[in-house]
């Protein structure tokens, strides 16, 4: 069970919206790029229903190669591609493309590279086994993000993380861009959701991490990379966080408890609005 005493007052508070604040949403999966399922479809209906209230909204995900580019007009931006991100000691080239969701006036930045992510699938082959580089993909994926928010030049107020392929961002956030003055008040929020895969991923994902001046001791879960420990990486590392899935693992939610950070349990969708956008106003910003 949940324990609630941290949210005492939340009943109490009025609806505000969040015209005018900025909110970057960074997601492994969005519709209508892919598939349905739990984190796509949240990632598109946040950022809408803050779309609505007259937020600002910017929505981030990989370009992967089963993205069908022609149906969805992606286009590549050339002043914002170019620029090499270093994973691992290697240079591996970012490419950014954006397109628009249809009549929703949202746009959407898709963080492009052809040795990760030019393969006909998301995070596993035609078997259905992850891919070896997976990790290294969620370290080029959040450098990357972060590294094109800054040559736009658009401050946002709250980063709203969903899937754990984003999961490194939080954590490349507090460390490697630590000094960062364009996001020194900016907050960071995970949704976690229930288990996106089985296994782990590259047992030399923490030594990597590592190579980018991480503390060990900040992530030393990260020594056996499965799902549960690369959520509770990105959870440690942020702001607040959103229990997201109503089927979390135990092990999660105990950690989500303990961690001292701002949560809101789960949410239905039918309620889900009013309660994310007074957590935003009132537990985070």
């Amino acid at each position: 069970m949940f324990n609630f005493a941290c949210f005492n007052t939340f009943r109490n508070y009025i609806s505000f919206n969040m015209e005018d604040k900025r909110i970057l949403y960074v997601s492994s999966e969005v519709v209508p790029y892919l598939a349905e399922n739990e984190v796509s479809l949240m990632s598109y209906d946040v950022p809408k229903m803050i779309n609505d209230q007259g937020g600002q909204i910017r929505i981030f995900m990989p370009r992967y190669g089963n993205i069908n580019e022609r149906r969805h007009q992606l286009h590549e931006v050339i002043r914002l591609s170019g620029m090499n991100l270093v994973v691992n000691d290697m240079d591996m080239p970012l490419i950014i493309k954006v397109a628009s969701i249809p009549k929703e006036r949202i746009q959407v930045y898709f963080i492009d590279n052809d040795e990760y992510f030019k393969r006909k699938a998301t995070f596993s082959d035609e078997d259905g086994v992850l891919y070896p580089d997976n990790d290294e993909r969620a370290i080029f994926f959040a450098k990357g993000v972060v590294e094109t928010v800054k040559k736009l030049n658009w401050v946002p107020d709250i980063i709203h993380v969903h899937g754990w392929l984003a999961g490194m961002l939080p954590v490349y956030m507090k460390h490697y861009y630590k000094n960062e003055a364009l996001f020194a008040d900016t907050k960071i929020v995970t949704s976690v959701y229930g288990q996106s895969f089985d296994g782990t991923l590259d047992n030399d994902m923490l030594k990597k991490v590592l190579f980018d001046n991480v503390p060990e001791s900040d992530v030393k879960m990260l020594e056996v990379p499965d799902y549960n420990n690369v959520m509770k990486a990105s959870i440690a590392h942020s702001d607040g966080v959103i229990i997201a899935s109503e089927n979390l693992s135990d092990e999660l939610v105990k950690f989500v408890e303990a961690s001292g950070k701002p949560f809101l349990p789960y949410v239905g969708k039918d309620k889900f609005a009013e309660a994310y956008t007074n957590f935003y106003r009132n537990q985070v910003l």
